[in-house]
């Protein structure tokens, strides 16, 4: 598979995940009719994940999130060469989602991304429960260390064929459920810039802690899998044979 069909496929999926999950949590959560809650958008994040999973897995190993390719990278199993590349179209994916989320939001006439978040995460005041910095630092290195490990061992040679998607998608669901009150759930720097940048004050401001977190958890990750001396699967969607870079 080319870079570029590999690279289309990584935009798509994360546009998805960002449209799917935070347009859950700005449309409907909020919604007395609806009133889904964390629930909602918890399964809202894990249901674009296995969607997305099936429809672009086989394309471009279905990433749709700078963590995981870092923390395939750490593991041996994905090629240095192509983590830039993968970062840039699922940070631009999730903008374009963010974009489309704020122009259907907008169509009110009353919708303001600033006043009301717009499911944007954060930390102390911008907390959902008021949790401080520390918490959200320890609460986003360990959701992600747990999600790598959940992918890393799922998508295993060893693991049962074409589960992968499922046992991902509930684990990202469980994760929402246990930080959503902490920061909104990250666990995903492209999900986070994705709407920051529309919420456009303090979520920019916040944002640094929602890249380190959890791209420390994706390479904490990837290096423990490897030190377990777990068996390095190439995955065949990046078209290659050999050992990673």
């Amino acid at each position: 598979m080319t870079l570029s069909r590999r690279l289309a496929a990584e935009f798509l999926g994360t546009f998805w995940l960002v449209l799917g999950g935070c347009g859950a949590a700005v449309l409907a959560a909020g919604v007395p009719t609806v009133g889904i809650g964390y629930l909602g958008v918890a399964l809202a994040f894990g249901l674009t994940v296995v969607t997305g999973a099936y429809a672009f897995g086989h394309i471009s190993g279905a990433h749709f999130n700078p963590a995981v390719t870092l923390g395939l990278t750490a593991a041996g199993r994905f090629p240095v060469k192509d983590v830039i590349p993968y970062w840039i179209v699922q940070v631009l994916g999730g903008i374009l989602a963010g974009y489309v989320l704020l122009q259907i939001a907008g169509g009110t006439g009353s919708f303001d991304p600033t006043a009301s978040g717009f499911a944007s995460n954060g930390f102390g005041d911008h907390s959902p429960q008021h949790y401080g910095m520390n918490a959200a630092i320890i609460s986003e290195v360990v959701m992600t260390f747990m999600f790598l490990i959940v992918i890393l061992g799922a998508t295993s040679s060893s693991a049962p064929a074409g589960f992968a998607p499922l046992a991902i998608g509930l684990m990202l669901t469980l994760i929402h459920l246990i930080s959503i009150p902490v920061t909104n759930t990250s666990v995903n720097p492209a999900r986070s810039t994705a709407v920051a940048i529309f919420q456009g004050t303090w979520a920019l401001q916040q944002l640094w802690v929602f890249w380190v977190a959890p791209l420390a958890g994706g390479l904490l990750a990837g290096l423990f899998q490897r030190w377990l001396g777990q068996e390095v699967s190439w995955p065949a969607a990046t078209g290659q044979s050999g050992p990673a870079e």
